[in-house]
């Protein structure tokens, strides 16, 4: 696949077809939803290759969001691009305080312990989970790590995450490897 790499990210999904005039229902992985929109360079990802999509008119709807699709003019239609994926470039992400983080970012650190004295390897970060109240790293085991269990750690930055260090791929957490 032409795939999207470190430029690219995946910023929604096309779940359906709404209404009978072209309109897509969507899923999107922006925080808040809104941005979305904001983006200019939109790619869906069609028979392993990357082609620009124009979204245009889109709007909450319920507790979704729906969007007209330039070119796709019939229910039909809109639903033939039922499960696609929207990209978007990463060079269009708003620039954050150098202590702020994108999920994308954290996913694949490795994720030490620095706890009573001792410092081990709990896993990698695979993905994060919004709670509500704060978000969970989800980390899996990897080579070199204390044992094999798949782990849910808040996201506290410097209560339980102490640092993150991106470019050298790793997170040090106060977490104790039993709980």
């Amino acid at each position: 696949m032409n795939t999207p790499g470190d430029q690219m990210l995946l910023a929604g999904k096309i779940t359906g077809a709404y209404g009978i005039k072209g309109w897509v229902k969507l899923q999107i992985f922006t925080d808040p939803p809104k941005n979305f929109f904001a983006f200019s360079g939109h790619q869906m990802a069609r028979q392993r290759h990357l082609e620009p999509i124009e979204l245009a008119d889109g709007r909450s709807q319920g507790k979704g969001w729906v969007a007209r699709v330039v070119g796709v003019d019939t229910r039909t239609e809109a639903e033939l691009l039922r499960g696609t994926e929207i990209w978007v470039p990463q060079s269009e992400l708003p620039v954050l305080a150098s202590d702020e983080y994108y999920w994308h970012q954290l996913q694949g650190l490795q994720v030490w312990s620095e706890h009573e004295g001792q410092k081990l390897l709990l896993g990698e970060v695979d993905h994060l989970l919004e709670t509500g109240a704060n978000d969970v790293l989800v980390l899996r085991s990897c080579e070199g790590s204390v044992d094999e269990r798949e782990r849910l750690i808040p996201y506290l930055p410097k209560s339980v995450v102490l640092s993150v260090d991106t470019e050298a791929g790793m997170m040090t957490v106060n977490w104790h490897p039993e709980d």
